[in-house]
């Protein structure tokens, strides 16, 4: 039985760009024992896929808050023993970021990743033992696959899995709607106004609205915006896996370029993607439901050109 290790810590569309990789390991390789190094917040949704045995959260994002406390340390301590506790037959770094090159370099075994001109930062590749040419004009979800493939012998075939079907379930009354305003990039925010515009046009269709939220900030946002609609609420705030459930039962996702549009895409929901500000050919969502993708890098769609792309997945 092979033991294989992942190291794909955040963001958590690129978490979820990762998952067909691992679904792919577990067709080819059915009795691979399969661990997972991520970033703690997005641990609960690599635990909802079946094929993940082991799942070694990490906390960088906390740690450089406080990384010289005895605390840290500790936490940064039982990590890295955490990381070193099991040999591994093949490491995978599919992240390609000197933070995790150097995960990878730290855990015990044949250590693989991007070659140098396929990677963001070059001189990760410096810590792998094998290096794989993959081609940075492909999305990234077939980067990772290609990636995953040649590391471990095989070639990527077939639509992407996520291994998240067994999360959906069909939506029953009364259903809902998911607005997914919130994203840490400004550029990639879609005006407030835009937003009342359209969640008038659903209300319409009788859906109740649901704003997650994030931080304070975006909390703050889905309360002026749901303030401003009929049937709107704010969501709570909640672990991903619970998130996961809430998105796999809606009745339609619209939502700009962030993770858990890519989440909605993974569980097969109708959804619509704003793009304001980067490419949808390259890391545009992907999934076994309707998807409907308006605006580009070149700029964001109107209100009218989103209502169009609801009606056309979700009539």
């Amino acid at each position: 039985m092979a033991d294989i290790l992942f190291i794909k810590t955040s963001s958590l569309g690129d978490v979820i760009h990762h998952l067909p990789a691992l679904s792919d390991a577990l067709r080819c390789l059915p009795e691979a024992r399969i661990a997972w190094v991520v970033e703690e917040a997005f641990a609960p949704l690599v635990r909802l896929h079946p094929g993940v045995k082991d799942v070694i959260p990490v906390a960088s994002r906390r740690w450089r808050k406080s990384l010289y406390t005895p605390a840290t340390l500790t936490e940064i301590g039982n990590g890295l023993r955490a990381i070193r506790a099991r040999a591994y037959d093949e490491i995978v770094d599919s992240q390609g970021l000197l933070r995790s090159a150097l995960i990878a370099r730290l855990a015990r075994g044949r250590r693989h990743g991007y070659d140098r001109g396929s990677i963001r930062e070059p001189a990760a590749s410096l810590f792998y033992d094998v290096r794989h040419a993959v081609s940075r004009d492909l999305h990234a979800i077939e980067r990772n696959r290609i990636l995953v493939g040649k590391a471990l012998g095989y070639s990527a075939e077939g639509e992407p899995n996520y291994g998240l079907n067994h999360l959906r379930h069909t939506p029953t009354a009364p259903s809902y709607a998911v607005l997914l305003h919130a994203t840490a990039r400004r550029e990639k925010e879609w005006p407030e106004e835009n937003w009342i515009a359209l969640g008038k046009k659903l209300d319409q269709r009788g859906l109740e609205l649901i704003l997650p939220w994030g931080s304070d900030a975006e909390r703050v946002r889905s309360e002026r915006l749901a303030s401003a609609l009929t049937h709107a609420k704010v969501g709570e705030h909640r672990p991903l896996d619970d998130v996961a459930r809430l998105i796999a039962g809606a009745s339609l996702v619209v939502g700009v370029d962030t993770g858990l549009l890519h989440l909605a895409a993974a569980l097969g929901v109708p959804l619509v993607a704003i793009f304001t500000d980067t490419k949808p050919g390259l890391t545009g969502p992907r999934g076994s439901g309707s998807i409907a993708v308006v605006g580009s890098e070149a700029g964001p769609p109107s209100v009218d050109e989103v209502v169009r792309a609801v009606e056309r997945i979700a009539s």
